[in-house]
């Protein structure tokens, strides 16, 4: 009898731990990965964005990307619609506006614009200025900390998934879907990176569960020595 009771004592125990891992704590997580990102300093990656906007579905992008904070930002398209498309910012050069180009005939063409221009935020969500892995973070905090605080929160781990070549734990946000009009989506799913605890994907869902927004990161290099000339669209290898 005694071994019967020491034997469900650990199976409880067992699973009890196991539930415990299936619903980590919110702001704990955060926190660490709040701290893992704030080390970064700089980074290069390949940047796949995907989109609803007026309720289609956008073809996906595929961009190389350099990033230094605060935020200075270059991107190059590589592949159809936009290949060839080159892209600039960095706060407090050029009046805050971004330099850019299209591919193709359009490309010795180039343009100063205010990241909110109409042409910039044509087929696009959000401007430029919210592009980044760092942004990624700063969208899941800000909606999972506002549901928490209203109570509408629903925060759990999926397992692990390899992304992009690299093992992630997948982590779930839902909102109910009768609030979510009050944040950014109603399902939230991450993948963050196990080793460097940075988020590398994020796919958004709304009240009928469609992907609105899918933004990954693909080889994604924290220690990149980016430097002034990575920024400045006098740099030869661009062709601004």
């Amino acid at each position: 009898m005694t071994r019967i009771l020491s034997a469900l004592f650990v199976f409880a125990a067992l699973v009890a731990h196991a539930g415990a891992s299936d619903k980590p704590d919110p702001e704990q997580w955060l926190s660490a990965a709040e701290a893992a990102y704030g080390k970064v300093t700089s980074y290069t990656a390949i940047f796949h964005k995907q989109q609803r906007v007026d309720g289609k579905l956008l073809p996906e992008e595929t961009i190389f990307l350099k990033f230094r904070k605060p935020f200075s930002l270059y991107m190059k398209w590589m592949k159809e619609p936009f290949e060839g498309s080159e892209l600039l910012y960095e706060v407090g050069r050029n009046e805050d506006r971004v330099t850019a180009h299209r591919g193709g005939v359009l490309r010795f063409i180039t343009r100063n614009l205010d990241p909110a221009d109409p042409g910039l935020m044509s087929g696009n969500l959000r401007p430029v200025t919210s592009t980044g892995i760092g942004y990624l973070l700063e969208t899941v905090a800000i909606n999972i900390r506002k549901a928490t605080k209203a109570g509408d929160l629903t925060f759990s781990a999926r397992g692990e998934e390899s992304v992009y070549g690299r093992t992630t734990q997948v982590l779930e946000v839902v909102i109910p879907r009768e609030r979510a009009k009050d944040y950014d989506g109603c399902r939230f799913v991450i993948n963050q990176d196990v080793e460097s605890k940075v988020l590398i994907r994020i796919r958004v869902y709304d009240q009928d569960d469609q992907l609105v927004e899918n933004y990954g990161y693909e080889n994604v290099d924290l220690e990149a020595p980016l430097v002034d000339a990575d920024f400045d669209p006098k740099n030869p290898e661009y062709h601004f």
